[in-house]
Order: structure tokens, then sequence, then C-alpha cells
């Protein structure tokens, strides 16, 4: 008697076809479909902010890279205004030995490079000669890709001619948006030291409030201190593992190594990345130089072993708990800003994470205290 009672309470449901027998709504759906809205909401604007910053990368990149660059650079600007030096020449000054450093940096690199490009076929039948060595398992490993891909091995050749016109041509379209893009860059960095704490302290009378007023106080100040102490610290280790590192090639007699000493101190701002470059780098030069190739591998082993307890002891102890990041984060950051932006992106990487983490934690501040044991 019951059972038809409540099949006459509640009769069965025909829903695409299918019969469904006492079919009920589930319970919290409305929140499930918001949470769903949300989430979905969050997704599409973070997929509209990076296409915003891969499309914009023509003028986001020098740009950001100029108000960073400025950020750092700021205290010398102050210095030189606190002992009567007007805003806009201190900050030309500071341009002007910028650019003053990064030519004398690329004259240094360009004397070895010319003289490396000159003797091209010399070092080709060098290479060719030392990595014969692996001409047997190179010969194993194109037989069973032959006999895997069979058609990949005859497949057909293209006869490439290089037109000069269409060399420039190309080279134009290379250059041109380097050459703007650098132009976009000194003058932002500029504008950014002359006109420093004019923008701050429009940013902060912009806020209404006296809280606002503070809070982006706040967040101006904790960045400009983090940036430049992380980038003080990181600048002086980063003097000191290149002197060492010019040393230890001067010792192995490796060619140009104060050239190699300067690409270390420029490549260890990137983490992990930079002293894998230099190692490889190492590596690559040390084939062409080196008598042999047990030879060849000794520069490299040696830097590892020197970026090894730079990374691990010493710059975790100089650094301290305050400016220590998390490894993961940096990583991460480092993947998506260096498919965002390439090798800029790679530079950058760090410092963005910096300016995220103070604005985050002034915006959302973490309440005190631990997960519970």
């Amino acid at each position: 008697m019951n059972q038809h009672v409540m099949r006459a309470d509640k009769p069965d449901r025909t829903e695409f076809g299918l019969k469904l027998t006492d079919a009920q709504p589930l319970p919290g759906i409305p929140a499930v479909w918001r949470l769903g809205a949300l989430a979905a909401t969050l997704l599409m604007g973070f997929l509209a902010f990076v296409a915003a910053l891969h499309f914009g990368r023509p003028i986001l990149l020098p740009v950001i890279s100029a108000v960073i660059v400025g950020v750092t650079l700021t205290p010398i600007v102050r210095a030189g205004t606190k002992s009567g030096i007007p805003a806009p020449v201190s900050a030309v000054l500071v341009v002007l030995l910028l650019t003053a450093a990064i030519a004398t940096g690329l004259t240094l690199f360009a004397a070895p490079l010319t003289e490396w490009i000159a003797r091209a076929p010399e070092i080709g039948a060098t290479v060719q000669e030392k990595l014969r060595v692996f001409d047997y398992p190179l010969s194993v490993f194109r037989d069973i890709k032959a006999a895997i891909m069979p058609s990949a091995s005859h497949g057909p050749t293209v006869a490439m001619e290089s037109n000069p016109a269409e060399v420039v041509g190309q080279a134009l379209v290379i250059i041109t948006p380097a050459v703007s893009q650098f132009a976009v860059f000194f003058g932002t960095l500029i504008f950014f030291l002359a006109t420093n704490a004019s923008l701050r302290q429009r940013l902060v009378i912009a806020f209404v409030t006296r809280t606002g007023r503070l809070r982006m106080l706040r967040i101006w100040n904790d960045i400009e201190s983090n940036l430049v102490g992380y980038v003080g610290l990181v600048t002086l280790i980063n003097l000191g593992l290149g002197a060492v590192t010019t040393v230890m090639l001067y010792l192995v007699g490796f060619p140009n190594p104060l050239t190699f000493g300067l690409l270390t101190m420029l490549l260890n701002y990137v983490p992990y990345i930079g002293p894998a470059v230099i190692a490889l780098v190492l590596f690559s030069v040390g084939v062409v130089a080196m008598p042999s190739l047990a030879q060849a591998a000794i520069a490299p082993a040696l830097f590892v072993a020197i970026a090894t307890i730079e990374g691990h002891f010493i710059t975790p102890s100089i650094v301290g708990r305050r400016l220590t990041l998390s490894p993961f984060l940096v990583f991460l950051a480092l993947a998506f800003w260096t498919w965002l932006w390439g090798p800029v992106g790679a530079f950058l990487a760090v410092p963005l994470v910096i300016v995220s983490f103070v604005v985050l934690g002034h915006l959302l501040p973490r309440e005190e205290g631990g997960l519970p044991e």
C-alpha cells in the first residue's frame, strides 16, 4: 500500500527518452553552479591577461623592463638629488652610465666572437675530429631511426639559395623592432627616474581615504626596498661568482677567462637556466680550445661545483629568510615568463615575483598562525 502511495506521489519521469524512477534533484546544485561560474570567469580572465601580455609584448616588454630597472636605480638618483643634482640630470647621468656599461660589455664579447667567426672552418674541423668518438653511437641511432621510420631517411632534399636582398630584408625585420624597443626602454627609464617622486605622490593622492593612501605608499615603498635589496645582494654575489669563475678559467688555461667571467656574472641573474647555459657554453668552447674531451670537461665540471656551493650555501646565508623565495614558484615563474617573453622574460621573472608577492601581501594579508598539529 505504501509503495503504491509513493508511486502516486512521485510518478515516473521521462528524460531524453529514458524512463527515470523517483528522480530527485541533487542538493546544493546552485552552489556548484556558482562555483563553476566563478572558476570559469577567473580562467577566462587569466587567459585574457596572458593574451594581452603576449600581443602587447612589443610595448609592454621594454616598459616593464624599464620600470623594474628604474626602481632598482632609484636610490642612486635620490642620492644625487640630495647632493643638489636635479632629478632629470641625475636620471640622464645614470642612464648614460648604464649605456656605457652595456656598450663596454658588448665590446668585450664582440672581440672573441669575431675571432671565432673568422676561424669557423678551422674550428669546424677541430670539433669534427674530437667528436669522432661519437660516430659509432650516432650511426647506431641512425640505423634504429631508419628501421623505425624508413621514409624519414629518404626524404626529399631541398636546395637553398640565399638572395642578398632577402638576407638584408630578414635582418631588417629582426633589427628594426629591437631598435625601437631599446628606444622605448631608455625613454621610459629616463622619464621614470626623473619623475619617480612626483609619480609616487600622485598615485598616493589619487586615493580618497587615508587608509587607501597609506596602503599605496606602503606598497610602493615595500616594492622599492625589496627589489633594491634583492638586486643589490644578487649583484654582489654575481660579482664574486664571476671573479671566482674568471680565476678558475685562467688557472685551467681556458681562453678569454675575463669574457666568460662577465658572462657568468650576467647569466647568473637567471636562476637555474643561467648556470646551465654557462656550463654548456664552457663545454662547447672547451671542445674547441682544449686538446681532448676530458680536458674540455674540466672547466664546466669545476663551474658546476662552484655554482652548487654558491647556490646552496653562500647565497642562502647572505640573502637570508626575508628575501628567500620558494624554488618551486621561482621555477614556475621562469618557465612562464621565458615562454611568454623569451630571454628578457627570464631576467624579469624573479623581480616580477617579488612585486606580485608584495602587492598580494598588502591586498590579501595572511593571518598569523600555522596549521593545526
